[in-house]
């Protein structure tokens, strides 16, 4: 009896908390069988804002967000951190005030941007990265990390490696769509983003919706890693396009 039990819970979906972080993670299995993922058309613009030390607009899809970064500055006494700098995230929502599902993004991507920012070499000193939603159409967070990225970039923050956010949803019949609408994320049972390093493709960071396989899980990262190439691509083609404009 209790063997039978045991195999009956090992087809159980499982289900996973609403965020989770994974950190260092190698590749856990190759893709089989399968094409290069698919994304919508990506979009970005550098430095259009006066006030931030550097900002962009990243697209994805009908998903726009503009981000702003501002410092190294001088910090509050109570918010000093003596070895590193402080980092703080603002989401600004299209309309309203900011909700308990804006905070768990800005967690996010505060971790994110945490472990590829070298903060250390700005002690005592404050970083702000404010986002700001203009149109959302699904895969809003991975947007905010590419868009975040892009920002820090332009402020010549110094960083270990660069990130790249990729959504994945698994739909009723198990398929895994990449960056999806927002009609594919209502319709799907199980919602994943990850922020993938540039370096060693590794996981710096996921954040879970609904139930799903262990497999499904691996799975999902695996495409995730495979398609960060594209969006490390996109970020060399939009850089050398901008500084080739100045030179």
């Amino acid at each position: 009896m209790p063997s039978s039990l045991s195999a009956q819970n090992k087809n159980k979906r499982r289900q996973f908390p609403a965020t989770v972080f994974w950190f260092s993670l190698g590749i856990v299995m190759e893709v089989c069988g399968s094409s290069s993922p698919t994304l919508r058309e990506f979009g970005c613009e550098q430095n259009l804002l006066s006030r931030p030390d550097g900002s962009s607009s990243f697209v994805q899809g009908d998903t726009s967000v503009l981000a702003g970064v501002y410092g190294p500055a001088e910090v509050k006494v109570s918010k000093e951190i003596y070895d590193r700098a402080t980092l703080e995230v603002v989401m600004q929502p299209k309309v309203g005030l900011p909700t308990v599902r804006e905070r768990a993004r800005e967690q996010c991507v505060r971790e994110t941007c945490k472990a590829s920012l070298l903060s250390t070499l700005h002690p005592r000193s404050s970083l702000t990265l404010v986002l700001q939603v203009v149109h959302d159409d699904g895969s809003l967070l991975s947007c905010f990390l590419n868009s975040a990225c892009m920002a820090l970039m332009d402020a010549g923050l110094p960083m270990s490696c660069l990130f790249a956010g990729v959504t994945c949803a698994i739909d009723t019949d198990g398929q895994v769509i990449t960056d999806p609408n927002a009609a594919q994320e209502k319709e799907s049972r199980a919602l994943m983003t990850f922020a993938i390093d540039s370096t060693e493709r590794r996981v710096m960071m996921s954040s879970t919706r609904g139930s799903f396989t262990v497999h499904e899980l691996q799975q999902c990262i695996a495409v995730s890693q495979k398609a960060s190439d594209k969006i490390f691509q996109f970020y060399r083609d939009s850089v050398r396009r901008r500084y080739s404009k100045t030179l």
